[in-house]
């Protein structure tokens, strides 16, 4: 029977770790890899896992595969501070690996608590998240947002749901939104993705049609509604910044060439 080496990367977690590190209680490893935190996120995990390391930020793709590289078991459970797994999950993961596995990996169905509830709809449910993978056939690939694992070998699916306490309220909710579209736009940019008028007015409103009618944003009223505009203008943004990374970075660099190359000679 493979033994399961759960990892959590962190930093400044203080808040959210503790209830993490206790869903996973029972796992037969618990690796903490802390990004220099500054509050009491390296103290709290101590007491529960069976190693914290701290190390400098390289990104989420080589800290996630650092974790698991120091596991002392093949099989992972990556989990992020702001999950808990809930018993029904643990108790479907162990019986996964009570045997022979039969894939490499496996997606796991993640619910997010927001405006005191759980959300069953939008682009939040369900949400399937690949965290539960067998080293020795898949690592973490990427490279700004959205980080992924790649598999060599077949995927499963689990039903056991991964709780997702992600926002505390909209003031955050938008603080992380500003800052993935920034990571989104950049990852867009390098991969050739253009910008114009026709992104910027037509994909925003599939987003929220998308959302809120066919994946049932409407089922939770307000909440359902909110949300559904929230990531539409999460969809909005990321376009809006590729657009400006774009036109305006380079309406500057030419402003700049344009200058130097009028200036008089000395």
């Amino acid at each position: 029977m493979p033994k399961l080496s759960v990892t959590i990367i962190t930093r400044n977690e203080a808040a959210d770790i503790g209830d993490a590190l206790a869903s996973i209680a029972w796992a037969d490893e618990i690796i903490v890899v802390d990004s220099e935190s500054t509050d009491a996120t390296v103290a709290i995990a101590q007491r529960h896992a069976h190693r914290v390391v701290v190390r400098e930020w390289p990104g989420y793709v080589d800290q996630k595969n650092y974790a698991a590289s120091i596991a002392s078991h093949d099989w992972i459970l990556s989990l992020d501070a702001d999950e808990r797994v809930t018993p029904q999950l643990a108790t479907e993961i162990k019986a996964t690996l009570a045997g022979t596995p039969s894939n490499a990996a496996y997606r796991i169905p993640r619910v997010t608590w927001h405006f005191g509830r759980w959300i069953r709809s939008t682009d939040w449910y369900p949400d399937y998240q690949l965290r539960l993978y067998d080293r020795r056939s898949a690592r973490w690939t990427g490279r700004y947002v959205h980080e992924a694992v790649t598999v060599g070998g077949t995927v499963g699916r689990l039903h056991g749901e991964l709780q997702h306490f992600a926002y505390r309220d909209i003031a955050e909710h938008l603080e992380t939104v500003d800052r993935y579209t920034t990571a989104a736009a950049r990852q867009m940019a390098e991969s050739g993705r253009h910008a114009g008028l026709l992104q910027l007015a037509g994909h925003p409103p599939l987003a929220f049609l998308r959302n809120y009618i066919a994946r049932g944003g409407f089922r939770d009223g307000a909440a359902g509604f909110v949300i559904s505009a929230m990531n539409t203008y999460y969809v909005f943004l990321k376009f809006a910044k590729l657009w400006e990374l774009e036109h305006v970075t380079t309406a500057h660099h030419e402003d700049t060439k344009s200058r130097k190359d009028t200036k008089t000679p000395l």
